[in-house]
């Protein structure tokens, strides 16, 4: 078996001034703030209606991972209770959409995604690109290192 070769490729910019000066503006300055409001947002409309597609549900997923790795990089870290309440009302309704085959919330669950959601959305109000993509990192080497709750027939 040959060893693995521990040399990783780093990204490669083409402009570094333009990249540094992006990364410390803050999101609400970018274009792409509104792109991905409006991804969450219709997201979460789909699922309060009840119309929601597995896409749906895993873009409403993402955003809390995201918000909870905001709070654990001290961004809203007062209102962790509130994204890991959303958390736990979005797996509920994971648990029970594997046998009723469709995503239905109940009022306090939207309540609770509801008010995630709006913690999201003030955190990416302040955040800046290099936050997000600290928080990024740290979602995938979680979901890498297998500590992330995965959801299946049991729960």
């Amino acid at each position: 078996m040959r060893k693995r070769s521990k040399y990783k490729p780093r990204n490669v910019y083409l402009n570094p001034m333009e990249y540094v000066k992006q990364s410390v503006a803050t999101l609400s300055s970018h274009k792409a703030l509104l792109d991905l409001q409006l991804k969450n947002h219709s997201a979460m409309a789909e699922l309060t209606q009840g119309r929601a597609s597995k896409r749906d549900v895993d873009t409403v997923i993402s955003a809390l991972n995201m918000a909870e790795a905001f709070c654990l990089h001290g961004h809203g870290a007062d209102y962790v209770q509130e994204i890991t309440n959303g958390l736990e009302a979005l797996k509920a309704v994971c648990i029970r959409s594997i046998k009723a085959e469709r995503f239905v919330l109940r009022a306090s669950e939207m309540q609770a995604i509801n008010l995630a959601m709006d913690v999201h959305n003030a955190q990416l109000e302040v955040v800046s690109l290099r936050d997000m993509e600290r928080a990024r990192d740290l979602v995938i080497s979680v979901i890498k290192n297998k500590k992330a709750n995965v959801i299946n027939e049991q729960g």
